[in-house]
This record gives structure tokens, C-alpha cells and sequence, in this order.
């Protein structure tokens, strides 16, 4: 009978804590929307100066504003500023006939959007005679002033319009109208390319979740996509599905090629960021997890919870994170990811090694007579096996995100690449040059990069000017048209 007793106290106490916890998280949810709700902003449609959004809600903004901490380093990973094809060199050659072969450095935080894109060489040096080569649409990441101008210009205006151009117009770095309606504070797709990948197949984003609104914010950008036909209209090639395979299939279909290889001559595709695919992918999407529940946790403050916008590794504050599910110690947890991570990453380390081989092979060949006919399954093959470790290579996160995924689509590269270099083997046999090829020396950046034709000191010259010129002039008309704050 006492038994009995305690066992219905233990199962009372047990009821009690959980009714105490479950009026305990309404109660902070209350508090987030009543201080949300309360805020009775003034805020105008396309309200793009993050600054004008802090009067309203403080706590995000400060929040916020730490992302311009750029002082986190994991095993992997950085928030700072890193010299991606420093650290890499064969990424030069993967990329030869292409501008990120000039510079790329590993994303910082979203505070730094849009000085980092106007910095690097990417964008060239454009002036009053000269836009430049790139296009409106590299823009549409990287500031909340172009859901502005796209409702002010139209979307494919916006787009086709020359990046320079719009240089005055977009200075406002990733920020808060990106993903917040600033009437309601609802979250909003502001991006068009992504609802129009939606409505492509059948689905209406307007009737996702919030929880999947917290990813879907996330996937504006964080995403696999191209520069459609001369308008250079931004689409998401989503229409097959989102394995490797299918947009793979997807631009074979519309014979879409990035660039010509400059050695191999190979059309190549060149992936961009397909985050939110590969996480898509992995265990923890699986289970229903976000985007922002790893890298936006919620926390309180005041007796407030809000969800803290310094968007960075899960790993600078694990125990809002990966603690929040997981019981295990941060030393623990953190092994777990940097086993994932090592494994991954030693793969594609050795795809592109194996890659570049290739591209260099297939110039040798090229060089000595080979013609189109016999070439062909050799660019078959390598464009396969670039696309391939690219996909995974450009995908923040994809190591941990879809360890697994990341590994399939690794070694279905290094399958390729493999049957590339057996391919050219046996053409080199057949025209008898063999001993002939020797790899060049570019185990440096400044190597490759002079290896494949690159006047960097020249490209790093102009770019100087332009900074110094143009770009002073983009800022004082922003700040006499009123889209950015005085300073």
C-alpha cells in the first residue's frame, strides 16, 4: 500500500513539473509576442536600414550586430577572414576561365555581405566606361534593399541590370527585412526565385509552417542556383528534385554550362551553396529540426525569450544548441561533429588533387593533337566529377549537415575523375606519349594563379582604384537619398 502511495506521488510530482514547464514556456512565449506585438512600429513597406529596426526590437538588433564578431575558429571552420585559395591552390586550377580563380575567401559573418562582395575581385573593377561583368543579380543575397528594388524595378529588370549600376542602391548589409514582414514580424519569403521553385512544383510556400519557415528563410539564399539565359534571371534548378543527380540532370536538360574550363576545355558547372539541400538530407532535418534552432537559439532576457540573431556555428554556443537535445559533454559533441567533418573533408581534399590531374591531362592531350570526338568522354566525365565535389565543397556545413550524403556524392566524384585519367591513359598509349606529361609546379596560389594566365597584382590595382573612387560615391548617394543611416 505505501508503495502505491509513493508511486502516485512520484507520478503527481512528475505531472506537476511538466503542467509547470509547459505555463513556464507559454508564459515566455507570450511575453516574445506581446514583445513583438507591442512594439507599435512605424516601419515602412521595404524598411531596409537595419539600424531604424533596432528603435523597435533592441534585442535582435544587438544580437544582431555580433555577427560582425569575427573571432570563432573550429577545427574547420572560421567566422574570419580566410584565404580559401591559400590555403587550397587547387581550387585555381579547378576553377581556370572562371572569376573565383582570382579570389575567394571563406564566407564571414551576413554583418559583412556586402563589403565583402564589393571587395573581392570577383566583381572586377567596374567605372563610368566599364559596368563590369557581372550582373544586377549578384546582389540578391547580400542586402535587404533588394526586395526594395525589386518591387521598385521589377525582377527582371533588377537582374539584368549591371552590378555596378545598382552599387548606390544596395548598402545595407544582411539584415531584418530579409526575412521579416515589419508590420507583423512574421517571417517572409522575400526572394523570388525560391517561391517560384515552389509554385514550378506544385507546392505553395505560403502554406509551410513556422518551423519550416525557419529553414525556408534560411533558403532565399542558402541555395543551389544559376543565371538564367541573357536576363541572367536567378533560378533554382529544384524542378528533377534536389540530389546532386537530379539538378544535375536538370541543367544537362537546359544545356546550361558556368564556364569553359580554360586547360580541359570542360563545360563545367560550377555549384554555388546548396545548403539548405544537403542539410535537407540529413538526420537532423529528418527529425524536424531548423536552421534556426541551431544557429538561432532561442534566449531570454529581461524575462523576454527572443531568438538570438548572431547567426554563427552551433559549435561558439553549444550549450543553447546542440545541448538543448543532446546530453553528452562539449568536448564530446564536438568530436562528434570534427569525426564527420575530418572524414568528409579528406575526401574531397584528395578529389580535387585528383581533379586537378585531369584538367592538366586532358590539356596535355589536347596540346598533342587529341580531337573533339576522342576528347568528349574524358569532359563527360570530369564535369561529373567537379560538379560533384564542388556540390559538397560549396556547401557550408555539408560535412556535418549530411555526413553521409557528402560522402555518396564524394566518392561517385572520385569515381569519375578516376575514369577520366583511365580514359586519357589509354589515348595516350594510343598516340604514344607516353612519359611525356609532367605535372607543373603549382603548390602555391600565386603559382597557379600564374600558371593558368592571371595578372593578380594588375587585378588587385584596379581594384584599389575602384574602392577608392567608385565605391565613396555609392555611399554618399545612399546616405542623400535616405536608404542609409548617417554615420
Amino acid at each position: 500500500m505505501k508503495k502505491k502511495n509513493w508511486l502516485l506521488v512520484a507520478i503527481l510530482g512528475i505531472v506537476v513539473f511538466a503542467l509547470g514547464m509547459l505555463a513556464n514556456s507559454i508564459m515566455q512565449r507570450r511575453a516574445e509576442s506581446k514583445h513583438l506585438s507591442t512594439a507599435n512600429n512605424n516601419l515602412k513597406p521595404f524598411e531596409s536600414r537595419n539600424e531604424i529596426w533596432e528603435e523597435f526590437y533592441p534585442r535582435e538588433y544587438q544580437s544582431w550586430k555580433q555577427t560582425s564578431d569575427t573571432t570563432f575558429r573550429s577545427k574547420h571552420m572560421s567566422s574570419g577572414t580566410v584565404d580559401a585559395l591559400k590555403e587550397r591552390p587547387e581550387m585555381v586550377i579547378l576553377w581556370a576561365g572562371y572569376a573565383f580563380a582570382k579570389d575567394y575567401g571563406e564566407p564571414r559573418g551576413h554583418y559583412y555581405s556586402i563589403q565583402d562582395v564589393t571587395n573581392t575581385l570577383r566583381t572586377g573593377a567596374p567605372n563610368e566606361k566599364d559596368p563590369g561583368p557581372q550582373p544586377g543579380t549578384c546582389w540578391t543575397c547580400k542586402s535587404p534593399d533588394v526586395p526594395r528594388m525589386m518591387n521598385k524595378m521589377g525582377v527582371a529588370e533588377f537582374y539584368k541590370t549591371s552590378w555596378s549600376s545598382l552599387g548606390h542602391e544596395v548598402t545595407n548589409s544582411i539584415g531584418c527585412a530579409d526575412c521579416h514582414d515589419q508590420k507583423t514580424m512574421n517571417l517572409t519569403i522575400t526572394r523570388p526565385s525560391l517561391v517560384e521553385a515552389f509554385q514550378r512544383n506544385g507546392k505553395d510556400i505560403k502554406q509551410a509552417t513556422h518551423q519550416e519557415m525557419r529553414s525556408l528563410v534560411c533558403a532565399q539564399c542558402h541555395v543551389e542556383y544559376y543565371f538564367k539565359g541573357e536576363g541572367k534571371y536567378l533560378t533554382l534548378p529544384w524542378d528533377n528534385g534536389k540530389t546532386v543527380e537530379q539538378m544535375e540532370a536538370y541543367y544537362d536538360n537546359v544545356k546550361h554550362v558556368d564556364f569553359k574550363h580554360k586547360l580541359s576545355k570542360t563545360p563545367i558547372l560550377k555549384a554555388q551553396h546548396p545548403d539548405y539541400e544537403i542539410f535537407q538530407m540529413g538526420v537532423h532535418a529528418q527529425r524536424g529540426v531548423s536552421c534556426a534552432d541551431c544557429h538561432m537559439p532561442y534566449k531570454s532576457e529581461g524575462g523576454v525569450k527572443f531568438t538570438d540573431h548572431h547567426i554563427t556555428s552551433p559549435l561558439a554556443n553549444m550549450n543553447n544548441t546542440c545541448q538543448v537535445c543532446h546530453r553528452e559533454s562539449e568536448a564530446v559533441l564536438a568530436q562528434n561533429v570534427y569525426e564527420r567533418q575530418d572524414m568528409v573533408i579528406s575526401l574531397r581534399n584528395r578529389l580535387e588533387k585528383q581533379l586537378v590531374k585531369a584538367h592538366l591531362k586532358a590539356k596535355f592531350l589536347w596540346d598533342n593533337g587529341a580531337n573533339a570526338t576522342e576528347m568528349k568522354p574524358v569532359l563527360d566525365y570530369i564535369r561529373k566529377a567537379q560538379w560533384r565535389v564542388d556540390y559538397i565543397a560549396a556547401s557550408h556545413g555539408a560535412a556535418f549537415h549530411a555526413p553521409l550524403e557528402s560522402q555518396r556524392v564524394l566518392a561517385d566524384g572520385m569515381f569519375n575523375a578516376m575514369e577520366a585519367d583511365n580514359t586519357m591513359n589509354l589515348l595516350i598509349d594510343r598516340k604514344k606519349l607516353s612519359g611525356k606529361f609532367i605535372m607543373p609546379d603549382i603548390n602555391t596560389k600565386e603559382k597557379a594563379q600564374k600558371f593558368i594566365g592571371l595578372d593578380i597584382p594588375a587585378e588587385r590595382a584596379a581594384k584599389a582604384k575602384f574602392l577608392k573612387t567608385v565605391v565613396p560615391e555609392w555611399i554618399k548617394k545612399a546616405k542623400a537619398q535616405g536608404t542609409l543611416v548617417m554615420n
